[in-house]
């Protein structure tokens, strides 16, 4: 068979490819659906005592809500899209007629592969592109009526670089007025320090300009120390309160350029605490490769009529679903507090489930 015929989509392909995604969206309604009515459930007490309008709860939640949490899940949802179609196409011997006919299990995997390679790439730009900007309503939306207390307003004992031999110090700063305590800069030259300004506060205005208050430069000229003191001086300081005051869902709100060059920067200026957003990086590429795996163990799983019907092929995919979200909930915990890299992190679901992929294709029936 040449190239060129196999990438043709013949009536059985075309066949397989609407059963595929036509069960993917309907387990997406199915389970979305439920999951909005237990959010609401949960949540409509908060959104009644803190007023939020019936329109701000539709557009600039549940309308942002239901498609982060489609993407987020989405891999989930084919593989229990796969494993209910392909099992009650087995339990109809649809599966047994095509086997028969001399396609091979390998060749009855191409509309498959097709399907998955749509999904992967829907799901990659809308989680890359369309979904950040969306979370940020999202997000300002359950900070201002679901929890309003946990919206970050500052932090301590901060320190990173804004030059190559310049390193800033905040004993704390107040994010509701943009004034940072105790702070120091300090200049080296070929690891000499040359100048320190401490200062009692320093407040930012706007497009990196700062005030800084109450404050005293020390400039060092060999043996010689000259001290400089004021009450107020304006200067322009090349970082903004957003590079240092870091939320847990800031990474949600990035597109992955943006959190390429976040990182890059993050990693120049000496912040040790971007783990998360490294995570996010690097899960949004390994869930378009999911795709492909999850398809394959769920049809190697459910191309087999067995007694026990649609019922046993649908628990076993249950119970391996739960297993990739626990793998994926305890890889990115180590990543964050015990040191694993995000980059394993982000995979290690992914090589595990891959294994599985291949022992349950090379047993799959032919």
């Amino acid at each position: 068979m040449s190239n060129i015929e196999f990438l043709k989509l013949k009536r059985l392909d075309r066949y397989i490819i609407k059963k595929f995604l036509g069960t993917y969206i309907f387990m997406i309604v199915l389970i979305i659906s439920i999951a909005v009515v237990f959010d609401i459930n949960e949540k409509i007490d908060k959104f009644m005592t803190n007023n939020a309008s019936l329109q701000a709860i539709v557009f600039n939640y549940y309308l942002n809500f239901i498609p982060y949490y489609t993407n987020l899940f989405s891999p989930l949802f084919v593989f229990l899209a796969v494993i209910f179609f392909t099992s009650k196409m087995a339990n109809n011997s649809e599966i047994i007629a095509i086997l028969s006919n001399g396609i091979g299990f390998k060749r009855l995997m191409k509309p498959y592969m097709v399907s998955a390679l749509v999904i992967a790439i829907f799901s990659f730009v809308f989680g890359s592109y369309i979904i950040p900007p969306a979370n940020a309503t999202r997000i300002e939306f359950e900070q201002t009526y679901v929890n309003p207390r946990g919206k970050v307003t500052g932090d301590r004992d901060i320190q990173f670089r804004i030059g190559p031999q310049t390193i800033v110090y905040f004993g704390n700063f107040d994010m509701t007025t943009s004034t940072g305590y105790d702070f120091s800069m300090d200049h080296f030259d070929s690891l000499q320090l040359t100048s320190r300004l401490t200062a009692q506060s320093i407040r930012y205005d706007s497009a990196y300009h700062w005030t800084i208050s109450n404050y005293q430069i020390r400039r060092f000229e060999g043996l010689k120390e000259i001290i400089t003191k004021g009450t107020s001086i304006d200067t322009t300081l090349q970082i903004v309160p957003n590079d240092f005051i870091i939320a847990k869902t800031d990474q949600q709100m990035m597109t992955s350029p943006q959190l390429r060059s976040y990182i890059q920067s993050q990693k120049e200026r000496g912040f040790g605490n971007i783990q998360a957003f490294q995570i996010e990086y690097h899960s949004r590429i390994a869930s378009v490769f999911s795709a492909f795996i999850l398809t394959i163990i769920g049809a190697a799983i459910s191309a087999r009529k067995v007694k026990g019907g649609m019922g046993l092929n649908i628990g076993i995919g249950l119970a391996l679903s739960m297993a990739y979200i626990l793998f994926m909930t305890v890889s990115s915990t180590f990543a964050v507090k015990g040191g694993m890299s995000p980059f394993i992190a982000a995979w290690i679901p992914n090589i595990i489930f891959t294994g599985i992929a291949l022992y349950l294709y090379k047993r799959a029936p032919n």
